[in-house]
């Protein structure tokens, strides 16, 4: 266990914690798939897109060397595994929904303090390491979310996402930046910063306002003078 916890260790943990995303991911991309009726090439797609597209794109701004995603295998066997877990389960009734929650919760901690761990080892700033673990958490189900044709849930109007992954990102960045804790035991901090926050926006209904629940200057005006 000390070994985890020595700085070097962050690569091999960092791997571990992002391929355990990759799989979850992957189921929430194929049952993504199945909603649609869609076939076994949509389920890889859809899996492919949502566990690998967040992490290619931080890989690519980074711009230190190819992306994970294409130069580990895991990453691309783990992603259809999930897939194939999607297709042959149907993940129906009370506890499979709790799963889901609570596995989409764990994804968005995960990758919010990898992509902000990451953009740190990379020597980039504070600013950068919260856009990257943000970019990381949430890209690959825009990009499935735009694919199939469905408003991304990160632009608002269901359960929290942004704010969560960049919770989690922020207190990554702030624990190694300004606190210098150990990398390996703010990752794994931050990860439960941001699953929880998730989850407890999700048991609380949290959402941020958006402009159709909001009154007009002329009526918020109005009801001031009748005031």
């Amino acid at each position: 266990m000390h070994e985890l916890l020595e700085p070097n260790a962050l690569p091999a943990v960092f791997r571990f914690i992002d391929l355990s995303g990759v799989i979850l991911n992957g189921i929430l991309g194929g049952l993504i798939a199945r909603q649609k009726n869609f076939d076994i090439v949509g389920f890889v797609v859809l899996a492919l897109m949502t566990a690998t597209a967040g992490g290619i794109l931080r890989d690519l701004m980074i711009q230190n060397g190819p992306p994970f995603a294409l130069t580990d295998p895991y990453y691309i066997w783990m992603a259809c595994l999930g897939a194939a877990i999607a297709w042959f389960f149907k993940f129906e009734g009370k506890w499979s929904h709790r799963f889901l929650v609570v596995a989409d919760a764990i994804v968005l901690g995960i990758w919010s303090a990898t992509g902000a761990a990451k953009a740190l080892e990379n020597h980039l700033g504070f600013i950068p390491a919260l856009l990257l673990g943000c970019m990381t958490a949430v890209g690959g189900s825009m990009i499935r979310d735009i694919s199939v044709g469905r408003t991304p849930a990160v632009f608002g109007g269901n359960r929290l996402y942004a704010l969560p992954a960049l919770a989690a990102a922020f207190t990554q960045a702030s624990l190694v930046r300004f606190v210098d804790l150990n990398p390996v035991l703010a990752m794994l901090f931050s990860m439960c910063v941001g699953a929880g926050f998730c989850l407890l926006a999700y048991w609380r209904v949290w959402q941020l306002p958006v402009v159709g629940k909001q009154r007009s200057l002329t009526e918020r005006i109005g009801v001031l003078r009748r005031r």
